[in-house]
């Protein structure tokens, strides 16, 4: 079995509401959160954690990406309990990663992050690259949590992090061309760049999901946009390699770039994109299906 990574689920709430985010849609009160919730069976499901961190990593996996439906470092304890356990495999994640919003990002986590979590990338998730106002705009984050792009973007730099932006393409990047963007990303001192296309959901209908497939269809970058990017990301880029799960990495103005069409990982593949490490101590491969239940 090959697997690029492991996602964890870090069981946090989160401030923002985004206007296109999907998770919201599905119902993460099924799994039940048995690695901080059983206290009668601490040691257990501590036991069960640790075999399935050691299962991706007998598998080839080497990275981990601390992620969830929520905000990650809203639940720092966690994130440090969790970097304790996969120092106990015999064969640690050495690569270790954060997927964050940037909201209550402050120097103090940042350095936890890097000196005792040993974080070594931070994929900061944005829906505007051009202004703090319109991303929080479209992430429905409250004012006094509104991102300081540029200022939170230094710090990380400040500290010696990888910085990778993922791009949410939302109808923000319309008007704009590939080179803008690119040389908004280099003033911000960003080492690699994501593309996120959107798509709407396709589980069952609800009203909820309505609103967000109707917000997604009027708010996603325009086709003709994704495909200047990729133009550009070809014409001007060195081609660098083929990721496993299908797409092809460039180096564009020395910027490590991939445009993401498989986010949720829908399509089936050979190669495991990643596997799901819940709160309830098992792996999933899919973040919209418990039948994807793998062990």
């Amino acid at each position: 079995m090959k697997i690029q990574t492991l996602s964890i689920v870090v069981p946090a709430g989160c401030p923002n509401r985004c206007s296109f985010c999907v998770s919201r849609l599905h119902n993460t009160d099924k799994y039940i959160n048995q690695i901080e919730k059983n206290t009668r069976f601490k040691h257990l499901y501590r036991r069960d954690y640790l075999a399935r961190l050691g299962f991706a990593r007998d598998n080839g996996c080497n990275t981990i990406v601390f992620t969830g439906s929520g905000e990650p470092i809203l639940n720092m304890e966690f994130l440090e309990s969790a970097a304790t356990w996969n120092r106990e495999l015999e064969h640690p994640f050495r690569w270790l990663e954060l997927q964050t919003s940037g909201t209550t990002l402050n120097e103090k986590k940042l350095k936890i992050l890097r000196n005792e979590i040993k974080v070594a990338t931070i994929a900061l998730s944005l829906s505007s690259i051009w202004s703090d106002d319109e991303n929080a705009e479209y992430n429905n984050t409250p004012a006094k949590l509104k991102v300081n792009i540029e200022s939170l973007c230094r710090k990380i730099r400040e500290l010696d992090f990888n910085l990778r932006l993922s791009l949410n393409l939302t109808d923000k990047y319309n008007r704009r061309s590939p080179e803008e963007i690119f040389d908004r990303a280099s003033a911000l001192n960003a080492n690699q760049i994501t593309f996120r296309i959107l798509y709407k959901d396709k589980s069952p209908e609800t009203e909820l999901s309505r609103k967000i497939n109707l917000w997604i269809e009027n708010h996603s970058c325009e086709i003709t946009t994704i495909d200047a990017i990729k133009e550009y990301i070809i014409t001007y880029g060195r081609k660098l390699e083929q990721l496993p799960f299908g797409a092809i990495r460039y180096s564009v103005q020395n910027i490590s770039t991939v445009v993401d069409e498989d986010c949720m990982s829908m399509k089936a593949r050979e190669v495991l994109r990643y596997l799901i490490l819940r709160p309830d101590c098992k792996l999933y491969t899919k973040w919209d299906d418990q039948g994807s239940l793998l062990f």
